[in-house]
């Protein structure tokens, strides 16, 4: 029998035994009155080796366990702190039933409710010395070791609450990722946004250049797709309705790869905002980002992917057609597909054969992304790879869009949005083109959408930022930043 088996053995005895003397060991509730971090903070100036005739009740895990004879100490943790707790064997036999229940029957792993009084160590540790225990849940299978348990990271994802648990730098993660999201959605709601929410399974995939996930509706027998955008149809007819500024944060699909910046499902935020264009959704997003940086780590500087990031400073402005001229040499209005693949090939880049010319423009914008520091926004994109966005005025050739780059990434994406409703049909039958000629992240053409634009939508700006943010912000994989990853049964 292994030591893990041995271990696991002697605490489903103990269980046993517990029941056969009528205590049960994962009772129903327990009334708390203290926290770990309240009591550290309140007594932190305690002298060493005093003893205070104040009283506490805690609860939490048991981390570590230290039996030595007549004394035991343990470290409890909660959801919000650590703290020690001591049960000694008193001369005149006070307490010697709840002394000898503490150490036969805790162990590390095991959740514990302990009443006693706020004493300080002689080596200033903070303690509580109990006079009563109770056992609220007996684990049976042991902690993972600090330094050897959950190396491998395959493991960590799949056992993340033993990950978490473990690794109090992880649980700070999504700490900060509450607080990434709540400032967003404070910074709209001051700036008079409306939240809204719109459809997760939809008939047709829009509002995004993505390939979704497509399943089928038993009670109406019809194939759904996943949405692979934060509603952005649906939130541009509540422009149509009359609705002047929206926002929604959700989950949004996409079945693509997985790498350091893409995930299959993940946070999304999309406002819109009407009689506005993209040039006030620039100075709102830098305005917002700046914000909640601020409130997520308190800093406008930050490191990430090897660049060093202020948010403080004067934002560049960066030029698709420009920017892609200067790294590859290709003029992307005038090089045809044979070109661009022979392009992509000598930089080792991989790419589907059957992709358009202006995937291929895309995918080789893509490489020349990673040169760009920013923080800044990058404008000027063909209309080919925005269906969705107005044309530029003074270059029908291009859109009004504007992404945040950020340490190489695009990690925020606007535009003026197309309200011409015959242009927008125009664009959607050429996205159907593209999609009949192999290209899985093109449009369909949504009639209904249209429809409503025929019905009149005013000047209107839109923008979604996603969860890619946060992760650029504290300098982690995306997979690093889900609580719970997708991960192969």
């Amino acid at each position: 029998m292994s030591r893990e088996d041995q271990i696991v053995q002697s605490r489903i005895n103990k269980i046993e035994e517990l029941r056969k003397k009528g205590v049960n060991p994962y009772p129903y509730k327990y009334e708390v009155k203290n926290s770990a971090a309240e009591l550290q903070e309140k007594y932190k100036k305690l002298k060493a080796d005093y003893k205070t005739a104040n009283k506490a009740k805690v609860a939490g895990r048991i981390m570590i366990k230290r039996d030595l004879g007549k004394i035991s100490f343990a470290t409890l943790q909660d959801s919000n702190g650590r703290i020690q707790i001591v049960s000694q064997q008193s001369k005149s036999g006070a307490n010697e039933k709840e002394f000898e229940f503490f150490k036969k029957y805790i162990d590390a792993g095991d959740f514990v409710g302990v009443e006693g009084r706020i004493i300080k160590t002689k080596t200033g540790e903070l303690s509580i010395l109990i006079s009563k225990v109770e056992l609220l849940s007996k684990a049976i299978l042991p902690l993972p070791e600090k330094w050897h348990g959950l190396q491998d990271e395959e493991e960590r994802y799949r056992k993340r609450y033993l990950d978490i648990l473990m690794n109090p730098e992880v649980k700070e993660i999504f700490i900060k990722k509450q607080k990434f999201w709540q400032a967003v959605r404070s910074f709209l709601l001051e700036k008079d946004f409306v939240e809204v929410e719109t459809p997760v399974l939809e008939s047709s995939a829009g509002g995004a250049a993505a390939n979704p996930f497509k399943t089928h509706m038993n009670a109406l027998d019809i194939d759904l797709y996943l949405r692979i955008s934060m509603g952005e149809l649906w939130q541009k007819k509540l422009m149509v309705a009359g609705y002047g500024k929206t926002f929604e944060i959700g989950r949004q699909f996409r079945n693509e790869g997985m790498d350091a910046e893409h995930l299959q499902d993940y946070t999304q935020m999309e406002f819109y905002w009407s009689y506005a264009d993209y040039t006030d959704g620039m100075k709102l997003v830098q305005e917002m980002y700046k914000r909640v940086a601020k409130e997520t780590i308190n800093s406008l500087k930050f490191e990430s992917r090897g660049y060093k990031i202020d948010l403080g400073k004067k934002w560049e402005i960066y030029d698709y057609e420009k920017t892609v001229k200067k790294y590859t040499g290709i003029n992307i209005w005038k090089a045809n597909e044979n070109e661009i693949k022979k392009k992509l090939d000598s930089l080792n880049i991989e790419y589907d054969k059957n992709s358009s010319k202006w995937r291929l423009i895309d995918i080789l914008w893509k490489y020349c992304r990673k040169k760009l520091a920013g923080p800044g926004f990058l404008i000027g994109q063909p209309a080919e790879l925005a269906p969705l966005a107005k044309r530029d005025s003074k270059d029908p050739r291009k859109v009004q869009q504007f992404q945040v780059m950020i340490a190489g990434s695009e990690v925020g994406n606007g535009y003026s949005e197309l309200n011409d409703p015959l242009d927008q049909e125009e664009r959607f039958k050429k996205q159907t083109e593209m999609k009949n000629q192999g290209d899985k992240e093109s449009m369909e053409h949504d009639k209904g959408f249209v429809e409503a634009l025929k019905y009149g939508m005013p000047p209107t700006c839109g923008f979604g930022v996603s969860e890619r943010f946060f992760a650029y912000l504290i300098d982690k994989p995306i997979r690093e930043c889900v609580i719970f990853p997708l991960l192969r049964p």
